[in-house]
């Protein structure tokens, strides 16, 4: 297998904070600039990944109502709402870890080249599994993978070629979850840890998993190594677990392997790493009525004309049994 360091992953997907903004504001001002041209910013996909586009506004009057385009705070909360969906589903499916990941990167890949405003998020996120799946050779026919979450299929199959396109066809991603097991392996060799003592390193290495998926949903995939992901995982489950002296053991490691970064620099990493998880706000479906609002507003004006009309009809509240209710699916 290819090695990191001289992968595609490396020399083309690992950007810097600033690129990284730069790149989410150009396609938020590109929607916007739609938005204006067209009246509406979704674009439709045909199965060959060309896009058609709507008619231009001719009429200076319709621009004046147009419904407001969402801001780059807004879209980044939708990006995260869908990247944690993406592990809800894959955990329904009990897919692997690595499977969750791949998907979750093709997602956040994806969202670098377009807004939320231009393409279904949750159209993109089922393709996004379903392409992951393939490359990762855990193969789910479309139909499965859509009956399972009661979702058309054709969505995601007439999805993929633009998924692919807009990935650059760089399919092969590196997870940090390999990572984490190599890791705790030297740690054990580091540490000579006795056979009473391994317990303490398998809760460590799920410890660091859990805390993997937190730093999934954040910008850190994007900007560091899956290397350093794990590090920084294991450093703040080992924080809370006291299994190893990290800084001693760290060292050792950065010496070994000859590496250019001093301690310092690698410490500032982590501590940004860190950083990003605690700021890190995972959207609940209320908190995203009023963006949902707002993006359906974006992709076809008319919804909101529908919505008011909803909110003057009487509301009636339907009397449900508790056994109609179980086994529903949640809304994806």
């Amino acid at each position: 297998m290819a090695d990191f360091e001289t992968s595609t992953h490396r020399a083309k997907w690992i950007f810097t904070p600033q690129d990284l903004l730069e790149k989410h504001e150009v396609a938020n001002r590109r929607a916007i600039q739609m938005l204006e041209q067209y009246g509406l910013t979704r674009l439709e996909v045909d199965v060959d990944g060309s896009l058609s586009y709507p008619e231009p506004l001719n009429n200076p009057a319709e621009r004046h109502s147009l419904p407001k385009p969402l801001n780059c705070e807004e879209e980044q909360l939708m990006r995260v709402f869908y990247e944690q969906k993406i592990q809800e589903v894959c955990g329904a499916f009990r897919f692997p870890h690595k499977i969750q990941a791949t998907a979750i990167i093709y997602f956040k890949r994806f969202y670098l080249q377009w807004s939320v405003m231009e393409h279904q998020p949750k159209n993109i996120m089922l393709t996004c599994i379903y392409s992951s799946c393939k490359v990762e050779e855990n193969h789910v026919s479309a139909e499965e993978l859509g009956k399972g979450i009661q979702q058309d299929h054709q969505i995601i199959l007439r999805n993929e070629m633009i998924v692919l396109q807009s990935l650059g066809f760089d399919l092969i991603v590196y997870a940090p979850y390999r990572s984490i097991e190599g890791l705790t392996e030297d740690m054990k060799d580091f540490c000579q840890a006795r056979e009473e003592e391994q317990e303490k390193f398998k809760e460590l290495r799920e410890a660091a998993k859990s805390e993997v998926d937190k730093i999934m949903l954040t910008d850190a995939p994007l900007l560091f190594s899956p290397g350093q992901l794990a590090l920084a995982a294991l450093s703040k489950s080992n924080g809370v677990l006291r299994v190893i002296d990290f800084e001693r053991y760290l060292n050792s490691l950065l010496s070994r392997q000859n590496a250019t970064h001093k301690i310092q620099e690698f410490s500032d990493s982590l501590m940004m790493m860190d950083s990003l998880v605690k700021k890190l706000k995972i959207p609940t479906a209320k908190d995203m009525r009023h963006i949902d609002r707002k993006l359906k507003s974006c992709w076809d004006p008319s919804s909101q004309d529908e919505s008011k009309k909803r909110e003057k009809r009487p509301k009636h509240k339907s009397k449900r049994t508790a056994s109609e209710m179980q086994g529903e699916p949640a809304e994806v």
